[in-house]
């Protein structure tokens, strides 16, 4: 249940604003439908969910309505590696392969911990033959680990691995802990801060709750495939930790909200303070030879991101991490705002960036 706006030093007539905003996007069809959640200082504030989760059926989006997260997923999946850092069970720069020892072929022996969550780890493409027929098959996704090929020597380049970096993730998980990425994520992240319908690898019978992702405006061929492969079941019930987590915006706001309050959230302490600030701060910045973008990352997070509301001169406080096309969530701890935002149209960047970024800075400027 939101909270007084007052109670959090909110606006009411900007969360207002905020709500016509997020209601003018979908009546201007940048998407069919949304969810919008926010926190401040650990209170929910907005809960927003609106239009159409399904153009060809016509279903609408409902409370319970999950989307597909796409690499708004990632820091879900950095965070399993938080909790085993603070226990001790790992170092950022222990090689991967001290856990894993066949991930060292081909080249990888030099790869670290650090790398993976800085996207430094020299094998950002995809295997080829790795199609999304497999991704359910998990030894065949750890093979395909094992075999990569890196193409810069790790820690030499900053290139996004878009969907190797959740892959690697979730088999340290498995080889330190001994339970499966999904189980750990559930176990010690979601149950306990209660996101109750978040997951990576969604049990068929959830499949009816998730929105479908529709291509907007003009997308070239590739992205097109790439959507009609998120969309397919198989996929949303595979563990694809960099990619296809499944949520609601309120969940995920969740998440952020425990992140900026120092770890903890409504009496249940995830991470300690310490560590929160750990992996939020600035690890690496240049540019991306894979997107082709100056970035700045923390330890799975992009700091200072223009959809998260900031800007060139802002500081870098604030950390999070967009989803392709559709999507970001994000906290800043300065000002105690956690947000999630997630659309089901996906949007080139020229388009995609400037919606998030509004419904972003608004939120910012509903703070007192």
């Amino acid at each position: 249940m939101v909270v007084a706006a007052s109670s959090v030093r909110m606006d009411p007539d900007a969360l207002a604003r905020i709500e016509q905003l997020f209601q003018q996007q979908i009546e201007e069809h940048l998407h069919p439908g949304a969810a919008l959640a926010v926190y401040r200082h650990g209170k929910p504030v907005l809960d927003l969910y609106a239009g159409i989760a399904d153009k060809d059926s016509g279903r609408r989006v409902a409370q319970d309505t999950m989307f597909v997260l796409y690499s708004s997923t990632k820091p879900l999946a950095a965070a399993s590696l938080y909790i085993l850092w603070e226990r001790g069970k790992l170092v950022w720069d222990d090689p991967v392969a001290k856990y894993w020892p066949e991930f060292s072929a081909n080249g990888k022996a030099g790869v670290t911990v650090r790398h993976i969550l800085t996207h430094q780890g020299g094998f950002p493409e995809t295997p080829q033959d790795l199609t999304w027929d497999k991704f359910l098959d998990w030894d065949a996704v750890v093979r395909a680990m094992e075999g990569a090929t890196p193409i810069y020597a790790p820690g030499t380049e900053i290139a996004y691995h878009s969907i190797n970096f959740g892959w690697v993730i979730a088999e340290l998980v498995r080889r330190i802990d001994g339970r499966s990425f999904d189980e750990f994520i559930r176990d010690e992240l979601t149950a306990p801060l209660g996101m109750a319908d978040t997951y990576v690898g969604l049990p068929g019978d959830q499949e009816h709750r998730v929105s479908r992702v529709h291509p907007m405006g003009d997308l070239p061929g590739d992205r097109l495939e790439f959507i009609a492969d998120y969309n397919r079941p198989e996929v949303h019930q595979a563990v694809v930790p960099a990619a296809c987590g499944i949520a609601t915006a309120r969940d995920l706001a969740r998440f952020y909200a425990m992140m900026a309050n120092g770890g903890a959230l409504d009496g249940v302490t995830v991470l300690k303070p310490a560590t929160v600030a750990e992996v939020t701060r600035l690890q690496v910045q240049g540019m991306d030879r894979t997107i082709g973008q100056y970035v700045r990352r923390a330890l799975g997070f992009a700091l200072g991101d223009e959809r998260m509301g900031c800007s060139d001169e802002d500081g870098i406080a604030t950390f999070g991490h967009g989803g392709a096309g559709t999507s970001v969530g994000w906290a800043d701890p300065e000002s105690g705002l956690a947000v999630a935002y997630i659309t089901n149209g996906f949007q080139a960047n020229e388009t995609n960036n400037p919606r998030l970024a509004a419904v972003s800075r608004a939120v910012r400027d509903a703070c007192r």
